[in-house]
């Protein structure tokens, strides 16, 4: 346990699961009260519990982030519970994939809505309570917002998307306190990933072969994007704003730009 977010109130979509799960654990850890937003109440209910237990302060706000006005009541939920956010992490995403001429609108609306609307309505209404008072937000992208993976339309789209919503809105407001900045992982070892490998004809030789592309030689953990996680929202970061942390086990390091390692199909990064 250490004090780097001590009494700050951060909000983390898709806080029960994964990535989301590893950064509440670890800004209640340091400190931060926690709200975790979670479409299946159940499952961040159960994890908010694992955090009081172990002596941290969470609690389980239910919220679709697809629809704007569950997440202004989120906030405003969040304001009665803890008092004001100090830290937005927008966590929650989907993997929508299908070739361009067979893709549904449903479809295309779907990824849209989560991985870029909802990042922006769930940012739009904490922006208010963290203007001239201080703030942190932290976006989690991906290496799609840099490598165009054949197979995985639209969700690169929405990813490279972010990255300028991202650098926008860290534009608007730094001058007013509130620092803007987003994550991209590579592969992360999380129930997603592990579905998508069940989905193959050979889930272990998938798994191998995911890891080799990697050249660290292996995936990432959920707890290995949670500390970047916490630098972004603690004040060791009191000067960056806009910026784009790869933590990738240099995917993008040594493919951006000469050749792309991916496969069609290859999949998503949470």
């Amino acid at each position: 346990m250490g004090d780097r977010l001590e009494g700050r109130v951060a909000i983390i979509t898709g806080g029960g699961r994964g990535i989301g799960a590893a950064i509440s654990s670890r800004f209640a850890g340091e400190g931060a009260r926690v709200v975790i937003a979670q479409r299946d109440a159940s499952v961040g209910s159960a994890h908010a519990e694992s955090i009081n237990a172990a002596g941290g302060s969470a609690v389980c706000i239910p919220a679709d982030v697809a629809e704007r006005e569950q997440l202004e009541a989120l906030v405003a939920r969040t304001v009665e519970h803890y008092g004001p956010p100090d830290i937005l992490v927008n966590n929650a995403g989907i993997f929508v994939a299908n070739d361009p001429l067979e893709l549904t609108p449903d479809e295309w609306q779907r990824c849209m809505s989560v991985d870029l609307d909802g990042v922006w309505w769930a940012t739009r209404a904490v922006l208010p309570h963290m203007i001239d008072r201080g703030g942190a937000v932290i976006n989690i992208a991906s290496t799609h917002s840099y490598l165009i993976v054949p197979g995985c339309f639209p969700y690169p789209v929405a990813k490279h998307a972010l990255i300028g919503l991202t650098r926008a809105l860290a534009a608007e407001y730094a001058a007013r306190g509130v620092r803007i900045n987003a994550i991209a992982p590579a592969y992360v070892d999380t129930e997603m990933v592990s579905r998508y490998f069940a989905a193959k004809d050979d889930p272990v030789a998938e798994r191998a072969r995911v890891n080799g592309l990697h050249p660290i030689g292996r995936m990432g953990r959920p707890e290995e994007i949670a500390g970047p996680a916490l630098f972004l929202a603690s004040d060791d970061a009191s000067f960056v704003s806009g910026e784009v942390l790869m933590v990738d086990g240099g995917i993008t390091t040594i493919y951006n730009g000469h050749g792309n390692p991916f496969v069609p199909g290859a999949g998503p990064s949470q």
